[in-house]
């Protein structure tokens, strides 16, 4: 299962209900910051969360009401926080700004003493945890090194445990090994293949993250068949002359992209002050019904083979890993309430 929750949705500037950008991903143990717009360490005090094993930072891109908030955050993790390291992922440019960035917290030459780590990202796999990868692809903006983020399950086969008893396989080792794919022989000589006790392969869930993007057409493949596409809707379809010379999409846009790549679940982010968010919504569910914009905290969670479903950080219980909330299923008319 993975878990995002979103900690700023505004385009640019902040608004009375929107901070900037940035969102957080959870994946078992693992925590990936994406984005950090200023003011992003308040809305992770503000979700409930807190900077526990926040040592991962992905960077959409280099503007900067995407990484103003990182300074502040760096502080605050190397001073009171007592972490070890904080690996931080951008394209080049990017991670030019955030070294200027980083000089100015710790002073200049004192960035590998403080424990951070400047990481250029290159399009592929880029972390693989247990049981998941999480890889990168290019994003057409403003610039190079604009980068989008994939969090994908890895494709599993179920355990038969009918099958399993009627071919008297015992509980216990020779069940786990032929969970993980190798034969076995039985007391009785036998060898049974994992094929014979496996279901059908099952597809894990996939959450695809993008920032700022100019046009969609290079996503469709990137995207293809995510459970849950969140993408920036900062102009609609009256603007979209304004959107193109901004290096922006529109709602419209953002629902062609999440119906012509299969995707289940499209949740819309990056939303200007300019519109009211039931008009953004109701411009993208004309196209693509399963959409929702996002709200500062909304949590979404997405798992293998179920629809996702949303809930707000702030009635999430004990933690990352193994936790219980509180949680309802997706509604295709999820107006939000402002």
């Amino acid at each position: 299962m993975f878990e995002l929750v979103f900690l700023g949705t505004s385009a640019s500037a902040p608004s009375v209900h929107r901070g900037l950008s940035a969102a957080l991903v959870i994946a078992q143990e693992h925590r990936f910051l994406i984005d950090c717009g200023e003011g992003t360490q308040r809305q992770i005090l503000r979700s409930g969360l807190g900077f526990r094993r926040l040592d991962k930072i992905l960077l959409t891109h280099g503007h900067l009401d995407h990484i103003l908030g990182l300074g502040g955050l760096a502080s605050t993790l190397g001073h009171w926080e007592a972490l070890e390291a904080l690996n931080i992922y951008g394209g080049a440019s990017a991670l030019a700004r955030v070294h200027r960035l980083m000089e100015v917290v710790f002073g200049s030459g004192n960035i590998p003493q403080a424990g951070i780590s400047l990481n250029p990202i290159e399009v592929g796999a880029l972390f693989e945890g247990k049981g998941f990868t999480l890889s990168a692809f290019s994003v057409p903006h403003r610039g190079a090194g604009c980068f989008g983020f994939t969090f994908e399950e890895e494709t599993r086969s179920p355990f038969d445990n009918a099958k399993a008893e009627a071919l008297g396989i015992p509980a216990g080792p020779e069940r786990r090994e032929l969970v993980a794919g190798r034969p076995v022989t039985l007391s009785n000589g036998r060898t049974v293949q994992p094929d014979e006790v496996l279901g059908e392969p099952q597809k894990g869930a996939k959450l695809c993250f993008v920032g700022d993007v100019s046009r969609t057409g290079p996503l469709h493949k990137a995207v293809a068949g995510a459970d849950l596409l969140a993408i920036e809707a900062t102009y609609l379809e009256t603007d979209r002359d304004m959107a193109k010379s901004h290096g922006h999409i529109t709602a419209r846009a953002a629902a062609r992209l999440a119906q012509k790549a299969g995707v289940k679940q499209l949740a819309l982010h990056h939303i200007s002050r300019r519109y009211h968010p039931q008009a953004v919504l109701a411009e993208a569910q004309s196209v693509f019904p399963a959409t929702v914009v996002a709200g500062d905290l909304d949590l979404f969670q997405v798992r293998r083979g179920k629809p996702v479903e949303k809930t707000n950080a702030t009635q999430r219980r004990g933690g990352a890993g193994g936790s219980r909330w509180e949680r309802r299923p997706m509604q295709r008319k999820d107006a939000e309430a402002q």
